[in-house]
């Protein structure tokens, strides 16, 4: 017996052929069940929902079939408010349950880079110091000294006038000039 490629029983066009009558074949059973569900849905609505006879009521007939309407609707309200609830209810428990497949897959890790690590490092991954080590990182960072400008002091310019009392003092040359005006 030898291995070859297997041979196909029908030949491409007979293949072709069959898939075309397949194919129109389900779009007319397509067609059909549209079909049945649109008259299921207009049957199941005659029958939830009779065809209302307005000819010849009175003014009175005609409130008391508006409040029987109003209580029907009430009633399908309520029903549709449930459904909501329970389809909530679902959606939420299908999201929890394709959370945890996902989580029971597991999830595809990325590449991570290579980091070199120093020995200390990988001791202090494996004592419980590790977190004081952490917390304690910027002790061992260089520390990078500033000159210090030099500032001029400021201080209380009453002083200053006072110590500029002298023959150039500010004083005097205030005072000398007090003195020609009033003069």
């Amino acid at each position: 017996m030898s291995e070859g490629p297997k041979k196909s029983k029908y030949s491409a066009t007979r293949r072709l052929h069959l898939k075309s009558k397949l194919l129109k074949k389900a779009a007319s059973m397509l067609v059909a069940e549209s079909e049945e569900k649109k008259h299921e849905k207009e049957r199941a609505m005659n029958e939830c929902f009779p065809p209302l006879k307005l000819a010849g009521l009175s003014t009175h007939e005609l409130q008391e079939l508006c409040k029987e309407l109003h209580r029907k609707i009430d009633v399908v309200d309520d029903i549709r408010y449930d459904m909501e609830i329970k389809v909530a209810k679902n959606e939420k428990e299908i999201q929890a349950l394709n959370l945890k497949i996902v989580e029971l897959k597991g999830v595809k890790r990325p590449n991570l880079k290579r980091v070199k690590k120093t020995t200390d490092d990988m001791l202090g991954a494996c004592t419980d110091n590790s977190k004081l080590m952490k917390a304690d990182f910027k002790a061992n960072l260089k520390t990078v000294k500033k000159e210090e400008e030099k500032r001029e002091e400021v201080t209380d310019w009453r002083k200053n006038v006072e110590a500029m009392s002298g023959m150039e003092g500010r004083k005097k040359l205030f005072d000398a000039d007090n003195k020609k005006v009033a003069a």
